[in-house]
Formats: structure tokens, sequence, C-alpha cells
């Protein structure tokens, strides 16, 4: 064999930093000895994996090609190593949640993962579906928890839990004495809405297919908690996720109004890298939430 884990480390760590002087602190090297095992591997195939722009190292086209397969073949052998060591903990795990369901779904699911692995480490990372899937393409994390769909080809996409988005108002709101909203009112509403990128906007931009360019959004929150103050103190009418409003429903804080001409049903998702390799970890965290 003609190179060696350690020179497939250097590649990844410098891919992932774009600067070998990061990629070396990062795997515990000196700059000159990660420096060396990036030009050992490329002088031992005859290629070059990065274009140098000035300080930058940035994947060329064939180190984008060769880096999932080298992240699938670091992590075979890290299992390996686990096996060698009759290890049967789990490892660390870096998860990806937008926030509906990070805030209110992914933190139960971990405390019952380290329940169940008290060895294993597991990292949250909330933001919106865009941003998530943007580090499972980059390797940076393992797993994504995602509401909106995707089309991307280097992802898996693979459905998770149905979801419903629901509208609401604060009690003294007009509107909150009406059985069924209308479209018009849905065009004479002032909505509290998520930002573009979101799974929920993307959700709530489909359902109001007809009305969108009308409607009348006075603030775009990245915020689910910021949404719902807004909207308590009567700024106007939002629509989020029916797992983040359970609770203020059941105070009486936010009161649900009725949009039945309008699909607000959608799917949360799991996402993975296609070329991710699936660790005893991954498999287990996906069971998991299947079961929860």
């Amino acid at each position: 064999m003609r190179y060696t884990l350690r020179q497939l480390e250097v590649f990844l760590a410098t891919a992932h930093f774009e600067n070998i002087t990061q990629a070396a602190e990062s795997i515990s090297l000196s700059q000159s000895a990660a420096s060396e095992a990036l030009k050992g591997l490329e002088k031992q195939f005859d290629i070059q994996l990065f274009d140098r722009v000035g300080k930058r190292l940035q994947l060329n086209e064939l180190g984008r090609l060769l880096r999932p397969k080298a992240e699938a073949l670091i992590e075979r052998a890290e299992d390996l190593e686990n096996a060698f060591r009759q290890h049967k903990d789990i490892g660390a795990l870096k998860v990806g949640a937008t926030l509906s369901i990070g805030n209110y779904l992914a933190v139960n699911i971990m405390a019952e993962f380290m329940r169940l692995h008290p060895k294993g480490e597991v990292s949250l990372q909330v933001a919106n579906t865009t941003t998530i899937a943007n580090k499972i393409s980059n390797f940076e994390l393992d797993v994504g928890l995602v509401e909106g769909e995707l089309h991307r080809p280097e992802l898996e996409v693979i459905p998770w839990r149905d979801d419903e988005l629901c509208v609401f108002c604060a009690p003294s709101h007009p509107l909150a004495k009406h059985v069924n909203l209308t479209d018009k009112d849905l065009l004479n509403a002032v909505w509290i809405m998520r930002e573009s990128g979101s799974g929920t906007r993307q959700a709530f931009d489909w359902a109001m297919h007809g009305l969108l360019p009308e409607l009348n959004i006075l603030l775009e929150l990245q915020h689910t908690e910021a949404i719902k103050r807004a909207v308590e103190t009567g700024l106007g009418i939002g629509c989020l996720s029916n797992i983040t409003l359970e609770d203020a429903f059941e105070r009486g804080s936010l009161v649900r109004l009725d949009v039945p001409h309008r699909n607000f049903h959608r799917r949360f998702y799991f996402i993975l890298h296609k070329d991710k390799y699936r660790s005893a970890g991954i498999e287990s965290w996906l069971e998991l939430c299947r079961s929860s």
C-alpha cells in the first residue's frame, strides 16, 4: 500500500481547514510534518489534490472526488481499531438539527442516547435547514435532522416522521374569535415568520401558494421563541410547527387558528452524505430517533 492513514488524515484535515497550519494542529502534528505528509501523498501518485490560492489550500476537482472515499476509509479504520481493542462503546457523534427539531425533539433523544451509551459523546449544532445541509455536504456533521425537503445529489434524504404547521395568534388578537380563517383573513393579517432558508418557511410558502406575494410579512426572525414572544405581544400572527406550540396552547398564552383549506402537513427528514460511512453510532442514533 503506497499511502498511510496519517497521510489521509492530513489530507482530510487540510480539506476542512484549507490551511496546513490549522490542519496540523487539529491532528497534533507539526506544520512541517503535515506539509511533508501531504506532499508525499501527492508525489507518490503524481497528482495534485489542492489549488494553492494565496495561503489557502482549496480542494480541486480530483480532491473533491477522493475526499468522501478517504473519509469513509478513515472511519472504517477507527471502527477496526475499536474492534481490536474490544471497545464496544460508541464514540463521538456530531448531529445537526433545525431549530424546531433541535429545541423540542433532539435534546430528549440526546439524553436517551447518552443514557444507553454512557461513554459515547454527542454534540448538537442547531441551525436552519440550508446550513445543516451545507455542513453535512462538507462532512462537518455526521447526520442531520431537518424540516425542509432537499434535492442535492451528494445527500441521502430519508423520511423520518410527520409534522404539521399551525397558524396562531395572541388571545387578544381579533382573529382569535374566528372559527376558520379565509384567504381574505390571511391576506389582511400581519405576519411574523421564520427566515428564508428554514424548513418551516419553506413549508409555509408551499402552503400559501397563490397568496405569497401579497402577504404582509412584518418580521422575519431566526428563532422560534422570538416569533412566539412577538405574536404574544400582538404584533401579528405566526406559523410554526405544532411541536413548538403545544405548551403555549396549554397555558393559553397563544391560540390556534384553523385554516382547513390550506395544507400545512410536512415531514421531518434524516440527511446523510451518500458517501458517509454508517458507523455504529450513526445507526444507533437513527434507530433511537425512529423509536422516539
